[in-house]
């Protein structure tokens, strides 16, 4: 009984942070892509800006979906770490120090998600889209594996003595 709570409660906090994730990116994209919420919209659309706001918007919406997670969050991986070494690393070496806390967190998490899936309460969960076809495999001891038996044949029969002497009376009675 404990265990399946344990995996409840991880499945509960994994959809969790997937589900967050999804809506504060999605508010990062928004913002860039049409001022909403709270302004700085970018100039140009088709930019680099732009590109990472159709990105943030539209994988956003996938993570809280939680439809295609593991390429979605791959992905969108692989977006925060260029946006943290295009953007932020160039103003200094540290996160703290450049303000890329939150780039270099993203891609962490991100990795993470696509590491590990949507989860059991996601759209790829209900479509077994997640699994990965074998269970993992348990703590059980190892089997051994029972080796085929060899039929004996007469000459090996005959090589012991007591053997021999049934398979000669075998014989007689014949």
């Amino acid at each position: 009984m404990a265990g399946k709570a344990v995996s409840w409660i991880e499945q509960l906090t994994l959809n969790l942070l997937r589900v967050v994730a999804g809506l504060l990116l999605w508010q990062h994209g928004a913002q860039k892509l049409f001022g909403y919420p709270g302004g700085g919209q970018i100039g140009e659309f088709f930019s680099l800006s732009g590109l990472a706001g159709v990105l943030e918007v539209v994988g956003g919406v996938l993570l809280v979906l939680g439809l295609l997670t593991r390429p979605v969050a791959l992905i969108l991986s692989v977006e925060m770490a260029w946006e943290y070494f295009m953007v932020h690393a160039p103003k200094g070496a540290w996160p703290i120090m450049n303000q890329g806390e939150l780039a270099a967190l993203y891609t962490f998490l991100f990795l993470y998600l696509a590491a590990r899936g949507g989860g059991a309460f996601s759209v790829d969960g209900a479509l077994g889209l997640g699994r990965r076809g074998k269970a993992p495999p348990t703590a059980e001891a190892p089997r051994k594996v029972k080796e085929p038996v060899r039929e004996l044949s007469e000459a090996d029969l005959a090589e012991d003595p007591e053997i021999a002497e049934l398979l000669g009376e075998k014989q007689r009675r014949k």
